[in-house]
């Protein structure tokens, strides 16, 4: 395998996330480093099946480790879902004379890859990048930590203005299936309370929670929600407290500003080590493989064991927010 590879590509697909450009740098360097040449997708698969592709240089990749989002654009494409489309992308990855392919992105982009690897045999890397921290088989998603601290910029704000203003805000945190982000940044914050997507709400010991800060002197509350399958559920929570319980609070819902800005110190390392052993993988053979953190290292694993989503990153912590906000 290592005589034979001579060019690589590489797409960032699904939710973009702090620290995808980190990869496509690691990757076109490490790449070139070792005379191999690099070619970026735009746009995902979807720019995949329109041969939307471009060789990358070192020059492509400088001055982009600080930046967010994706030089290489995102986008989902159900269409992959279908085998014709997928023989149409191994027949242009083919007349391309590419010889493997690294996928940045979630389950989904990870499911894409297998199919191209199991059915036209396309030697394919797995690199976890979601803010979500929602992958089976990593302890680690790119972009996570940076999400986190964006949510935690923003909440120290709002605190200074409900601790000014008497009043309890619903801060509303994404996170689909994943109870991750809501955790740490409700940990982090020092939240009163921390509402999971998979918990079923129990709005009278809420209700307690909040009153018995105010008896004992506190003139403000932060409660982080996790915003589940449908953005704005922490808008029907508030109209609950205020019917029942005669509670009044204030929703914000901070939305796809955790998506955005420079990536953190721990999202550009990370990216930058798990792009330089994506490369150096399919350089000693590696044909179908994710990189992963487990227990503190950098590591190579089946992609099918990051093939599926999975709440247990953060799970261990449950509880911590509630135990420390008496």
């Amino acid at each position: 395998m290592a005589n034979r590879l001579r060019s690589i590509a590489i797409l960032t697909s699904g939710g973009d996330s702090p620290g995808m450009n980190c990869v496509i740098r690691a990757v076109t360097r490490s790449a070139i480093g070792q005379g191999i040449k690099v070619y970026g997708i735009n746009r995902g698969y979807q720019g995949l099946i329109n041969n939307d592709i471009h060789e990358l240089n070192a020059s492509s990749v400088g001055n982009i480790i600080q930046r967010g989002g994706t030089i290489l654009y995102t986008s989902r494409c159900p269409e992959f879902m279908e085998k014709a489309t997928r023989q149409k992308a191994a027949q242009i990855l083919e007349d391309r004379d590419i010889d493997a392919l690294i996928v940045c992105g979630g389950d989904g982009s990870f499911k894409g890859a297998i199919a191209l690897n199991e059915e036209f045999n396309v030697p394919v890397i797995g690199i976890p990048g979601t803010i979500d921290n929602d992958l089976s088989g990593t302890d680690y998603t790119i972009g996570f930590d940076t999400a986190v601290n964006t949510a935690i910029e923003a909440i120290d704000k709002i605190r200074d203005t409900a601790q000014s203003s008497d009043r309890t805000f619903l801060i509303e945190v994404m996170g689909a299936r994943s109870s991750s982000i809501a955790l740490k940044v409700g940990i982090c914050t020092g939240a009163e309370n921390i509402l999971l997507n998979t918990q079923k709400i129990e709005y009278q010991k809420l209700a307690n929670d909040i009153r018995r800060g105010i008896r004992r002197g506190k003139n403000s509350s932060i409660i982080i929600v996790a915003e589940g399958e449908k953005p704005g559920r922490s808008y029907d929570i508030a109209n609950v407290l205020e019917d029942m319980y005669h509670i009044s609070s204030k929703v914000c819902v901070l939305g796809h500003i955790q998506r955005g800005g420079s990536p953190q110190a721990n999202d550009r390392f990370l990216a930058s080590v798990m792009g330089r052993l994506a490369v150096d993988s399919l350089i000693n053979g590696e044909t179908q493989g994710a990189i992963v953190v487990q227990s503190g290292d950098v590591k190579i694993v089946p992609l099918s064991t990051c093939s599926k989503k999975s709440d247990h990153a953060m799970e261990s912590f449950i509880g911590v927010a509630e135990g420390l906000s008496i």
